[in-house]
C-alpha cells in the first residue's frame, strides 16, 4: 500500500541472487519481521494526523523526510552517473503506481481500521498474479488462478458490498491493493537494473515533487508536535524499507514471504492500541483466506522461477529466482 506498506515483498527490493546472497535465513526472517512491523506504526501515524491534515499533506510529510534520510545515507557513495535509471520511463510510472497506492492507502486509513485497509492492500500480488499475462507474458497456471479467485473473494469478504458494514472508503483500500499490483509487475519489468537504495531514491524523489506541486491548495501549518510526528513517519518508512532489503541479502523470497504477513497482526496490534479498533470475525476470515492465497502464489512462482532459471544459472547467468514476494510497502 504502501511505500504500504501491501506495504507484500517486492515493493523496493530486487533480491539477490542465490550466489550473492549469504545465506543465513533466520536473519533474514527476523529482519523481515522487524521491517514490515514498523509499517503500522507509520500507517498509524498517518490516521493519527489525518484528524487534522489533508491526506495529500500527510503523504508529502511522508516522501519528504523519507527521501532526506535516503540523501544522508547515500551521501557520497554513489555519483550522479549511479543515480541516473537504466529505464527512465518505467522507473517513472513504477514511481507514479507507488504513489497512488500511497494516497489510497493513507485516505483510507482515515477512515478505517488499520488492520481492515491493510487486509485489502495484500491483494497486490494477486492482482499482479492475474495481470501477468497480459503485462509480462508469463503463463499462469489453474493453480495460480485458483488461488487468484480464492483471494478476491477474501477481499468481497472483508469489504461487503451491498451490506450495512460496507464503507466507501473500502474502494480506497481495494484500489490501494490494485495499484500496489501494477507497481510490483512495474518493479518485476525493473528486475536487476538499478540498486535497491537508489531505485527508493527515485521512488520517494517523484513523490516529493508531485505532492509538492499539489500541497498549497490543502497546506495548513503543522504544529511543532505535528512536525515531529511526521519526521518519525518518514523515519519509519525508511527503516522498514532498511530492513527489508537486508532481509534479501540473507534469505530468499520464499523464505521470508509468509513473514511479511505478520505485519496484519501488528497493524490490529497498533489499531487496537491506539485507536480501539478491533477487526470482526468476518474481516479476520477474510484476512486468513487472503493471506493464504499468498502465500500459495509466492511459492508456486518461487518454485516456477526455479525451474526457469536454472539453465541460465549453469550458464554462468543471473539467477533471479525470488523477484517476487509479499511485503506490502507504501
Amino acid at each position: 500500500m504502501a511505500e504500504s506498506r501491501a506495504t507484500v515483498v517486492t515493493p523496493d527490493v530486487i533480491p539477490r541472487s542465490a550466489a550473492e546472497r549469504d545465506d543465513r535465513p533466520l536473519a533474514g526472517i527476523g529482519l523481515m519481521a522487524v521491517g514490515v512491523s514498523s509499517l503500522p506504526l507509520m500507517d498509524g501515524i498517518a490516521k493519527y494526523l489525518s484528524a487534522e491534515y489533508h491526506v495529500l499533506q500527510i503523504a508529502w510529510a511522508r516522501y519528504l523526510f523519507h527521501l532526506l534520510i535516503l540523501i544522508g545515507l547515500l551521501a557520497g557513495r554513489l555519483t550522479w552517473r549511479a543515480l541516473w535509471p537504466e529505464q527512465p520511463a518505467l522507473q517513472l510510472v513504477r514511481s507514479g503506481f507507488l504513489l497512488a497506492t500511497t494516497l489510497c492507502y493513507f485516505g483510507a486509513v482515515s477512515y478505517l481500521p488499520l488492520a481492515d485497509v491493510l487486509t485489502l492492500a495484500f491483494i497486490g500480488p494477486i492482482v499482479s498474479t492475474a495481470l501477468a499475462p497480459v503485462a509480462l507474458g508469463e503463463y499462469v497456471g489453474p493453480a495460480r488462478w485458483g488461488a487468484v479467485i480464492v483471494g478476491f473473494v477474501g477481499a468481497l469478504i472483508v469489504i461487503r458490498p451491498g451490506l450495512a458494514v460496507f464503507h466507501w472508503a473500502s474502494l480506497l483500500a481495494l484500489g490501494a491493493g490494485i495499484s500496489y499490483g501494477a507497481y510490483l509487475l512495474a518493479t518485476r519489468r525493473l528486475s536487476g537494473s538499478g540498486r535497491p537504495l537508489v531505485t527508493l531514491l527515485h521512488t520517494a524523489g517523484l513523490g516529493v515533487v508531485v505532492l509538492s506541486a499539489l500541497l498549497p491548495v490543502v497546506w495548513r501549518s503543522p504544529t511543532p508536535s505535528a512536525w515531529a510526528w511526521m519526521i518519525a513517519m518518514g523515519a519509519l518508512g525508511a527503516v522498514a524499507h532498511f530492513f527489508i532489503i537486508r532481509a534479501f541479502e540473507y534469505a530468499s523470497a520464499p523464505a521470508v514471504a509468509p513473514v511479511s504477513y505478520t505485519e496484519i497482526v501488528a497493524a490490529t496490534a497498533v489499531g487496537w492500541a491506539a485507536f480501539g479498533d478491533l477487526p470482526d470475525r468476518w474481516t479476520w476470515a477474510g484476512v486468513s483466506i487472503i493471506v493464504a492465497s499468498g502465500i500459495f502464489i509466492s511459492f508456486r512462482e518461487g518454485h516456477a522461477r526455479r525451474v526457469r532459471v536454472i539453465p541460465a544459472s549453469d550458464a554462468g547467468m543471473p539467477n533471479q529466482t525470488g523477484r517476487h514476494s509479499n511485503a506490502r510497502v507504501h
